[in-house]
């Protein structure tokens, strides 16, 4: 009895360790610039990891950034500042395509880019599917600043084109391979696909409105707000 009483008290003092050790922002140990000095020398190694306003780089370039509010999957703002920053060559890459489109009277309207980690941690807690929300054990794609989640508009009125579905709604239709489609939005959703792929940007199979930048993954973990960065 005494042996059993002695491995269950060091059983519990274990796990207390651990508990007090395991760093809630953070629990699977990523690696994560999660301050600004580590963000800073990130980018001073290796410039292009900086994060830039798309607002800044793509002038006048429509932004729904619905995190920022109350109507997105999680029923709550995610995001306090309605703002998108991307890694500088995934938005020179954006802009370069933005101005192609334009030619034909076209244009983006931005749905998200860069995320905190501390989003895709809350995302798999309302949401634990990662067909469409990315698993925090990993991380996600948004959170290196190089996946980007848009659509497509009219610039003289500002008009969405009509895709699929909308915004983050978990369903087959919103799979680049649901045919089952009006030909009108089978081309739009082409359309945006043709741009997008055109300047290096890959397509998601499960989310028409999603996009990763080639070599995403070599992009680093952050989770660093809005509002620090728009002071930096």
């Amino acid at each position: 009895m005494k042996r059993i009483f002695c491995f269950l008290l060091a059983f519990v003092l274990a796990v207390a360790c651990y508990q007090d050790t395991t760093d809630s922002s953070n629990p699977y140990n990523l690696p994560i610039a999660n301050t600004m000095e580590m963000y800073q020398e990130q980018v001073t190694e290796n410039p292009d990891t900086e994060l830039v306003d798309l607002e800044e780089v793509i002038p006048g370039i429509a932004l729904h950034i619905a995190y920022a509010t109350e109507d997105n999957f999680t029923g709550v703002p995610i995001y306090t500042s309605a703002k998108a920053f991307l890694c500088h060559p995934v938005a020179m890459a954006l802009a370069a395509a933005q101005d192609s489109l334009k030619k034909t009277g076209l244009g983006f309207k931005i749905l998200d880019a860069y995320r905190p980690y501390a989003g895709t941690l809350y995302f798999y807690q309302v949401y634990p599917d990662t067909t469409f929300v990315a698993s925090p054990r990993t991380g996600s794609i948004h959170n290196r600043g190089a996946a980007v989640d848009l659509t497509l508009i009219r610039l003289d009125t500002g008009e969405e084109l009509e895709m699929p579905t909308l915004f983050d709604s978990f369903s087959d239709t919103a799979s680049h391979a649901f045919m089952e489609l009006p030909d009108n939005v089978l081309e739009n959703r082409a359309r945006l696909r043709g741009i997008m792929e055109a300047y290096g940007f890959h397509s998601y199979e499960a989310e028409w409105w999603h996009y990763n930048y080639t070599n995403a993954r070599s992009y680093p973990l952050r989770d660093i707000s809005f509002e620090d960065l728009m002071k930096d």
